[in-house]
């Protein structure tokens, strides 16, 4: 690798750190000190070295353009150089229709691209998506969000266990109003599998608490972009602001208009958000903002890109095809908005050691 490359690459590698929070490197990446690894030995002091990525075309794809996929697209960058692919790629061109996903999907293949990440629109139907791409003879990870049901038909799935995060923002959310009052939790995509994995993990939480915490109908939908969001929040706070302790958001968008609508409002209702937006962050700050739980999108991008390399290169297969491993999440709060990420950093560090068991390798 020439030294002009490397420079490239620790370049690289930084923009994605300070962005992101994605430290986890490959034992031979230009940027990082991980422990090399024999992978053929079936021993190992670190996680499994690439060693041939030159026929790797390497694509991510997220349902749409939002918010939570942008460190996709630097890591993408940054996983071309690290583990030395032909190409990566980051396409949001969907539009959150699985019919235009598809055929981004199908115009990549045709172009050469054999490794894919991909957050499917419709989890009901994505897996017909996966088996196509597998019947080609490609790697496929569902990232960011798994296939409703009981089956993966990816080679794997690495994502935020949203029914845990949830439930960590709701216990957040009933320790900022003091164990009791009523709070209303607002989501996405009511038929989404994943937004009903939120709201059971929310349900869960109230009921702990025997009836010193109750609920305001969900209200779902409401992620598509932020004037949405706004304007359901603002029709909540007309209608309910005075009798709402907490809101608990589970969802970008809305998560972003409750912190600016009860701020505006000055209604004192406690907030905990998801992920960390910088109006979040600066809100958590302030104290406008009681807490957020934030999700790993970027060790998503990183450790994805390299355990697709590993399947499309064929230097490894999965054990278990179609496993689901957790990509993290985090509550924050004023006593740790400082240091949070040092945890993130710290889970994205221990998957691919997660994954290496995972693994079967030449």
């Amino acid at each position: 690798m020439t030294v002009a490359l490397r420079r490239t690459a620790l370049c690289l590698a930084t923009v994605a750190l300070v962005a992101t929070g994605c430290t986890t490197k490959p034992a031979d990446s230009t940027s990082g000190a991980a422990p090399k690894d024999d992978a053929s030995s079936g021993a190992s002091s670190g996680p499994v070295t690439l060693k041939d990525g030159s026929k790797v075309k390497l694509a991510l794809i997220p349902g749409g353009a939002h918010p939570y996929f942008q460190p996709w697209k630097t890591v993408a960058a940054v996983d071309k150089v690290d583990f030395r692919l032909a190409d990566a790629t980051f396409n949001e061109t969907g539009e959150w229709d699985q019919g235009k996903q598809n055929n981004v999907i199908n115009s990549l293949a045709a172009q050469g691209y054999n490794a894919f990440g991909i957050f499917g629109v419709s989890p009901t139907d994505i897996n017909s998506t996966f088996e196509d791409l597998k019947a080609k003879g490609f790697a496929v990870g569902s990232l960011a969000s798994c296939p409703a049901g009981d089956t993966n038909a990816a080679d794997f799935c690495l994502s935020t266990d949203v029914e845990a995060a949830a439930y960590k923002a709701a216990k957040a959310t009933i320790e900022a109003i003091g164990g009791e009052g009523t709070i209303v939790h607002l989501t996405g995509n009511n038929v989404d599998s994943n937004t009903q994995r939120r709201i059971a993990g929310v349900k869960k939480a109230i009921a702990e608490t025997n009836g010193k915490v109750t609920e305001l109908p969900v209200i779902t939908d409401i992620d598509k972009d932020l004037s949405t969001a706004q304007k359901a929040v603002a029709d909540l706070l007309a209608s309910k602001g005075k009798e709402i302790k907490g809101i608990v958001t589970t969802a970008y968008n809305p998560a972003v208009a409750a912190a600016d609508g009860v701020a505006s409002s000055k209604l004192p209702i406690k907030v905990v958000a998801i992920d960390d937006d910088a109006k979040i962050l600066a809100g958590i700050k302030s104290g406008g903002v009681a807490a957020t739980v934030t999700q790993n999108p970027a060790g998503q991008a990183y450790i994805g890109g390299w355990l697709l390399a590993l399947l499309q290169s064929k230097q490894c297969t999965m054990k278990t095809p179609g496993v689901i491993v957790d990509s993290g999440s985090f509550v924050v709060t004023k006593a740790n908005v400082d240091t949070y990420d040092e945890e993130r950093k710290a889970k994205t560090k221990a998957l691919q050691p997660e994954f290496e068991k995972q693994l079967s390798c030449q």
